[in-house]
């Protein structure tokens, strides 16, 4: 019995020593980072990250910033600067007109789907029906998601008002 308990202790001290190494992995201002968005909504997340200034310039001129800082709670598949550098020359520049609003509401609306999906829901489902009526196709390929033809890059940045997961392309609705 008393080597059962020792055995136990060992066991705890080895998994208590993994769980510190891992929890201090993450520099201080990385660690504050993560634990700070989940008390922003999905703007002001979007806002603080270095990756997404295309995507909340695109959000204002389609006026959806209201939108996307209330109570959701919403999923939204948030396209890279770099995704959208991918767009053909003068796509982005003609969306971003005031005459082309209605155009830039349906793209940016077909990436947000309502209520909070996490990527261990995602993985599970099929498509996705957003915000414009359409739906998403989602497949999965080994350990890679794809959200109709962009790639989740990254998933589950929690936000007080739904997650963010990143994808490396702007996806288009039909």
């Amino acid at each position: 019995m008393k080597k059962k308990n020792i055995a136990i202790l060992v066991l705890l001290t080895f998994l208590i020593v993994g769980i510190s190494f891992t929890l201090t992995g993450c520099s201080e201002s990385e660690h504050k980072k993560m634990t700070s968005w989940a008390k922003h909504d999905i703007v002001d997340t979007a806002v603080s990250a270095d990756d997404f200034n295309t995507l909340v310039a695109a959000v204002k001129a389609a006026g959806l910033v209201e939108t996307l800082k209330s109570k959701g709670p919403f999923t939204v598949f948030a396209p890279t600067d770099e995704a959208f550098g991918k767009l053909p020359h003068g796509t982005l520049d003609s969306l971003l007109k005031p005459a082309n609003k209605g155009k830039l509401v349906s793209i940016l609306t077909y990436h947000v789907v309502p209520g909070k999906v996490m990527a261990a829901d995602v993985v599970n489902l099929d498509h996705a029906k957003t915000v414009n009526g359409q739906s998403l196709s989602i497949k999965t390929y080994g350990g890679t998601v794809k959200v109709d033809k962009a790639n989740v890059i990254k998933t589950d940045i929690e936000c007080s008002n739904g997650v963010i997961h990143v994808i490396d392309a702007v996806v288009l609705p039909k």
